[in-house]
């Protein structure tokens, strides 16, 4: 397990990760708040018409409980996650009546075809093995009609993108062109792909033919 994903599996992180580590870390890496996320989130899934969503990697629960919140009266939100530590504080910190959370590998993930009308993976994707896998289950699982929406690391064409993809190297997380997302999504046969570049973030979502 390299640097990063033991980073991620550590309880004391867990314990300080929403309130913390991820508004300061998301902030320095996008110029973006944490309320400012949300907003892509929820809007890029369109939750007022989705019910059932799936949060990939999902942490502490942080945004999975949001999600669950901005759905209708029955909708549901399912966060998974391979970490206990995050698991543990995502059941103290963030349960609710329209929330649930499943360890899992998000490379296999163990629901069918079309069980979801959105999913999402919300700054993760680089610290999973074989990510592009991932996103292609993400992809299996999303219903027609349905909506995808991802945030992930982002290497620009400058000397500092460049420097950005040795640093990752060496820690474990993974840094993505600006075309893998789009061109993965095409290849699968959605549309409406739209993609922002915040420094070293890309916001890339699309939906699936209905």
């Amino acid at each position: 397990m390299n640097l990063a994903r033991r980073t991620m599996n550590n309880p004391a992180l867990a314990a300080v990760y929403e309130r913390a580590w991820r508004p300061a870390l998301f902030y320095l890496a996008s110029g973006r708040t944490t309320e400012s996320d949300r907003r892509f989130a929820a809007e890029s899934l369109r939750l007022p018409s989705a019910h059932r969503v799936l949060d990939i990697a999902c942490g502490p629960g942080n945004f999975t409980r949001y999600l669950s919140e901005q759905l209708p009266g029955d909708g549901y939100a399912v966060g998974v996650d391979f970490s206990p530590p995050m698991l543990a504080r995502a059941v103290a910190d963030n349960s609710g009546p329209r929330v649930g959370y499943l360890r899992g590998d998000a490379r296999f993930l163990p629901f069918a075809d079309g069980s979801f009308d959105a999913v999402c993976c919300f700054g993760a994707l680089y610290l999973i093995p074989d990510p592009l896998a991932a996103v292609r289950e993400m992809i299996r699982v999303l219903a027609p009609g349905g909506r995808i929406a991802i945030t992930t690391s982002h290497r620009g064409d400058s000397t500092f993108g460049q420097a950005t993809r040795i640093v990752g190297g060496w820690s474990g997380l993974r840094v993505f062109d600006t075309d893998t997302f789009p061109v993965l999504f095409a290849e699968h046969g959605l549309i409406d792909i739209d993609q922002e570049i915040h420094r070293l973030l890309q916001y890339v979502s699309a939906t699936r033919p209905g």
